[in-house]
């Protein structure tokens, strides 16, 4: 038995490595030695020796009140901390966007799908068009136009060799441009309403490169400026709005295949991926390559697409064939920002760029899913969102401009997904879960419009301007509505002064009759210092002063108030009576009330409407005369019913043929609407060329 105040049973073994038990000297406490044999357990299994501690009884320890001194050191028995391997969730408006495919009556079927290995844009889309590569040839259909797809009465017929590009005008959407393998670049004008017919006349023909044209783009600010690349290690530069001269530079940087070819926003540089491993950047206008580095380290395709905030982003494989994607600096090269490994599949991915949502989506040719990610401004510069799954591989991918998405859907992105087996066009939206069916402004910012913002020429020689913005929620550029803006600004300025005007000029009548009627209160006024036989303007907004000195401001301006009511309400005094002298039709009860003849009601009201009782003989008249009306009148409807069945037929072929005419004369309306937005724009860009 121990102290009252401590009391502990507690065998303790202290084996050495020769096996004997040590044990405990003379007045030394136990848990001290406790304490010295856990730490010297480390040294003791170095040797092979080991350590057994037994418990014969549970240790109690029992404190009075004074004393807080313990037996057991339990400074070593500390809880251990937990780290939270949970970092939550990334907080993303773009976190639930999800794959909508669309039903099968809603694509295009029996597309006859080019079975090329290449790996070009064999689908290009535009809001009005849809066009897609069948070899040598490529179908032009409308967008509206789904279902089965009639492939020999709107071909485009003209190349001799396999076509392996395809991109519409971002400036006209009924210009489209084609790279072929027989070394030309075609530019075809598709006329309005689609064709009716195979077309083989081109509106232009661009020869220049040596070998077969492998890639084309159109620059996204300066009207009619074509930038391609060759199989023959040639990028050329073309303006093809400029007859005499078509062929702008042409760029000798590249020393082996060229695999991809981008843009920037603005057009001031294009990027390029190339065989030989290397990503380089080039300013197009004087070929001058601005940066360049080794991209990934695999031999197949490698692709490149500019981001925002000067960056780059590229897919391709590993030194192990892993497909990888990479975000870069366009000004430093030498090494990436980000370099992630996507899997392990053999199909080329190729990356698709939204700029107005910054988010990223990667497609591999033969794949079945899309993926997409957000891109951020710091490291790590993307993050994964999901994937749109889907059983069907992808022989290509079409996107379809921001201008052309369904807004009311919340619609980010659609693509238009050629299937590698199925002779089939899908498109597949890409949406963003909202509740509200309002415009959502945070989804949809200003995007690109369909106006050039500059020339070829002024391009050509060193200028550089951000693209033209339209609004996604009235359709009109932003150039459109400030000049609206201003104009309906100026306009209700001129309606204000000219109110005003019109107003100061009764006030002045007034105040003459009044002068010239009492003479007494000119003299008053004068001595007050208030003349009333004038007006006091100030740049013809102020109003006349009725009263004398001593009423305020405020006081003037409710009398205003009153007086523009007045005149407001009274306002179509002053109107002329414009009589209308259209013919109405006449019906039979109008034509008997206008005669003074006897209609049902003046019959009714001779007979019930006299003090006298009717006769029994005048009452059987009316009912004769009502019961023959209404035998007249079924005979009459069973007639006009037939008829109406006869001529249905015609009717509709009719109203068929109206609508017809209706939605073609839309369409012209509206091309020389678009017509006069653009050379207003170009008036307005004068204007502005010459002011500076």
């Amino acid at each position: 038995m121990l102290d009252e105040s401590k009391s502990a049973n507690l065998l303790l073994l202290q084996t050495a490595s020769d096996g004997k038990t040590v044990p405990p000297p003379d007045g030394e406490p136990k848990f001290s030695l406790l304490k010295q044999q856990l730490e010297s357990q480390p040294e003791l299994e170095a040797k092979g020796g080991t350590m057994t501690m037994t418990m014969a009884t549970s240790i109690t320890t029992t404190s009075t009140t004074g004393n807080n001194n313990s037996l057991i050191d339990s400074r070593g028995c500390a809880k251990p901390q937990k780290k939270l391997w949970f970092r939550g969730v990334r907080p993303s408006k773009f976190r639930h966007v999800y794959g909508l495919p669309t039903r099968k009556e809603c694509c295009y079927t029996d597309i006859s799908v080019v079975r090329s290995g290449n790996d070009g844009n064999f689908c290009a889309i535009n809001p009005t068009f849809l066009a897609i590569v069948a070899d040598t040839t490529f179908v032009v259909i409308p967008i509206n136009q789904t279902g089965r797809i009639d492939f020999q009465c709107c071909k485009v017929i003209g190349h001799t060799g396999q076509i392996l590009d395809l991109k519409w005008n971002p400036f006209d959407d009924n210009m489209i441009a084609s790279a072929s393998d027989d070394c030309t670049i075609k530019l075809w004008k598709i006329p309005e309403g689609g064709l009716t017919s195979n077309l083989s006349e081109c509106s232009t023909e661009l020869v220049g490169h040596k070998r077969k044209v492998l890639h084309i783009e159109w620059h996204p600010t300066a009207a009619n400026v074509l930038i391609s690349a060759g199989f023959d290690h040639l990028i050329c530069v073309w303006d093809v709005g400029n007859s005499d001269k078509t062929l702008l530079n042409v760029i000798h940087c590249h020393v082996d295949m060229i695999y991809s070819l981008a843009i920037n926003r603005d057009g001031s540089l294009i990027a390029t991926t190339s065989k030989d491993k290397k990503l380089r950047v080039i300013e197009p206008r004087s070929g001058i390559v601005v940066s360049e580095g080794i991209c990934h380290m695999g031999t197949k395709c490698s692709k490149a697409v500019f981001l925002d905030n000067d960056r780059i982003l590229t897919t391709g494989f590993s030194r192990h064939s892993d497909r990888q994607y990479a975000v870069w600096n366009q000004h430093d090269l030498k090494k990436p920002l980000v370099q992630e490994v996507i899997d392990s599949s053999s199909g080329v991915v190729t990356p698709y760029f939204d700029y107005d949502t910054k988010m990223i989506y990667l497609a591999g040719k033969g794949d079945g899913n899309i993926r997409y990610y957000e891109l951020v401004d710091e490291a790590p510069y993307v993050y994964y969102l999901n994937q749109f799954l889907s059983g069907q591989p992808q022989k290509a991918l079409g996107f379809m401009p921001k201008r052309g998405v369904n807004v009311a859907q919340c619609e980010v992105f659609r693509f238009y997904k050629l299937h590698a087996a199925g002779n089939i066009c899908e498109p597949i939206s890409m949406i963003v879960p909202r509740k509200s069916t309002l415009f959502q402004s945070d989804l949809y910012p200003d995007t690109l419009a369909d106006i050039p913002a500059i020339g070829a020429k002024e391009w050509f020689q060193g200028r550089n301007v951000q693209p033209m913005l339209r609004s996604m929620k009235t359709g009109e550029s932003i150039l459109d509505a400030n000049a609206n803006q201003k104009t309906r600004n100026s306009e209700s300025k001129y309606a204000t002064i000219h109110h005003t005007s019109s107003k100061h000029n009764v006030l002045n009548n007034h105040h003459g009759n009044h002068n010239g009627n009492s003479n007494n209160h000119s003299h008053s006024n004068g001595t007050n210092g208030t003349a009333l036989n004038g007006s006091n303007y100030t740049n013809g907004n102020s109003v006349t002063s009725l009263t004398n000195g001593g009423k305020n401001n405020k006081e003037n301006e409710i009398d205003n108030r009153k007086f523009d009511n007045n005149t407001k309400k009274f306002a179509f005094l002053s109107q002329p009576t414009i009589p209308d002298y259209r013919p109405q039709a006449i019906i039979e009860k109008s034509q008997k009330t206008s005669t003074n003849q006897s209609t049902k009601f003046h019959q009714l009201q001779a007979i019930f409407g006299q003090h006298q009782t009717a006769n029994h003989k005048d009452i059987a008249n009316l009912q004769n005369n009502l019961l023959s009306n209404s035998r007249n009148s079924s005979r009459n409807s069973s007639l006009e019913n037939i008829n109406l069945l006869n001529s249905e037929n015609e009717l509709r072929k009719a109203f068929n043929k109206q609508a017809e005419e209706i939605k073609s004369l839309r369409k012209s309306l509206n091309n020389s609407e678009k017509r006069v937005r653009e050379l207003e724009a170009e008036v307005k860009r004068l204007q502005l060329q010459q002011k500076h």
